[in-house]
């Protein structure tokens, strides 16, 4: 059953309880406690909303920004990936495969804000060699949710 919670809701956060135990076949307050139980073990982290800010007149960009950086002694990546993921505008930061170590998703107002961040606060850190940001054009699928219309042709078809 957590296995099928956790994939319902990771599609629909917002699913309401009793008809989640609808598609489940149990009773409500086993999918309640089933969900609280997976808050409080952290499986469960969060519930976010994906916004088409395209589609909105706030401006906002989304940069993808490789970070190689020298790992420290007993303490690897972790301790330069969490004084990366504590800045604000720092929406999440992975660590990868490849030339680079950390991959850090950051939202800024512009391409400014984003390249002052990389300036200012990631190239100064210690143990940080080197970065190289690539900005989100456009988002065709967040999360799983596609953002854009597929482009449907019109025209009416002519056979002979």
């Amino acid at each position: 059953m957590r296995e099928q919670i956790l994939k319902i809701i990771e599609k629909n956060g917002r699913i309401d309880f009793k008809e989640l135990a609808i598609l489940l076949g149990v009773e409500e307050i086993e999918v309640v406690n089933e969900v609280a139980a997976l808050e409080a073990e952290g499986i469960i982290c969060g519930y976010h909303t994906i916004i088409d800010w395209e589609k909105t007149s706030i401006d906002t960009v989304t940069a993808l920004i490789e970070v190689r950086v020298t790992p420290q002694r007993g303490q690897g990546f972790d301790s330069i990936a969490e004084r990366i993921y504590k800045y604000p505008e720092v929406r999440a930061v992975y660590l990868i495969s490849g030339g680079y170590d950390l991959l850090v998703i950051l939202d800024g107002k512009s391409l400014r804000d984003v390249s002052k961040f990389v300036t200012d606060k990631l190239s100064t850190m210690d143990y940080v060699l080197s970065t190289a940001t690539h900005f989100i054009l456009k988002k065709y699928k967040d999360h799983g949710t596609i953002l854009t219309k597929k482009y449907e042709d019109e025209r009416e078809k002519i056979t002979p």
